[in-house]
């Protein structure tokens, strides 16, 4: 019996190490170290050619408040999530840091993140931190995903401009709220609801070269890392007589 209690005091402490490490590996919470820099030939705010096809609106979303990232692009499925960023020199930086949304892709210097000129000085503590900062031009940083808000605004579907009604219909997604990932996204004939399934052609560009008929609806499918899945459904449909350029009001927000 002697034996037996080292034996089993052995067995408690590698559960609870492996339990640990296992929380550790799935913690959504926990920070994450890279590098940042900054669009150093831009205005203080985004790019308005970013590569998830937000036009102009991409250099002005959140502020101003944006970013290009290298990875966490994912081949598009990364636009537009957010992302805490705060740089790690404690003389120069806060605690808080800088909310961003991912508008584009690109890397520098081993980077996660390109950040727009305001998004980058917003990581600093004071005005002179963030000339100082400026200077730097890329910084240590840790960084973890976090829930997009965009309060009393609703998802809004913008038709793009190189669109042809009714042959050909392109257009992005935005202000996608919560932690979710748009995944897949669906039109849908009002009338008898077939639902046909669209490609993404580009960052969160989604495109088909024969669209249904008549009002149409978008039903998107938001996911997450633990494989969690909800199709949402908007309340407004697109017109049936919709026009490149337009956007429309999807009456519906995200909080997943």
């Amino acid at each position: 019996m002697a034996f037996s209690h080292p034996s089993l005091l052995f067995l408690i402490v590698t559960f609870l190490l492996m339990q640990t490490l296992g929380d550790a590996a799935t913690c959504s919470t926990c920070f994450t170290q890279s590098r940042a820099a900054y669009y150093p030939n831009s205005d203080e705010q985004g790019t308005e050619t970013g590569r998830c096809g937000y036009g102009p609106f991409g250099a002005t979303l959140n502020g101003g408040d944006v970013s290009a990232a290298s990875d966490l692009y994912r081949d598009g499925v990364g636009c537009g999530a957010c992302y805490q960023v705060r740089c790690t020199n404690s003389y120069y930086c806060s605690d808080k840091g800088v909310m961003v949304v991912v508008t584009d892709h690109g890397s520098s210097h081993q980077t996660d993140f390109i950040l727009s000129r305001r998004a980058f000085a917003r990581m600093a503590q004071t005005t002179y931190a963030a000339t100082s900062l400026i200077a730097l031009g890329v910084v240590d940083i840790e960084y973890r995903r976090v829930s997009c808000s965009y309060p009393g605004q609703n998802i809004t579907i913008k038709i793009d401009e190189n669109s042809n009604y009714p042959h050909y219909l392109a257009f992005v997604i935005r202000y996608q709220q919560g932690k979710k990932d748009i995944t897949a996204v669906q039109l849908c004939e009002t009338h008898n609801f077939v639902c046909k399934l669209l490609d993404r052609s580009y960052g969160a560009v989604w495109t088909t070269s024969s669209p249904p008929s008549g009002p149409l609806s978008v039903r998107m499918l938001f996911s997450d890392d633990d494989g969690d899945e909800t199709w949402l459904t908007p309340v407004n449909n697109i017109p049936e007589d919709w026009k490149p350029g337009s956007t429309y009001d999807s009456g519906v927000q995200a909080n997943l």
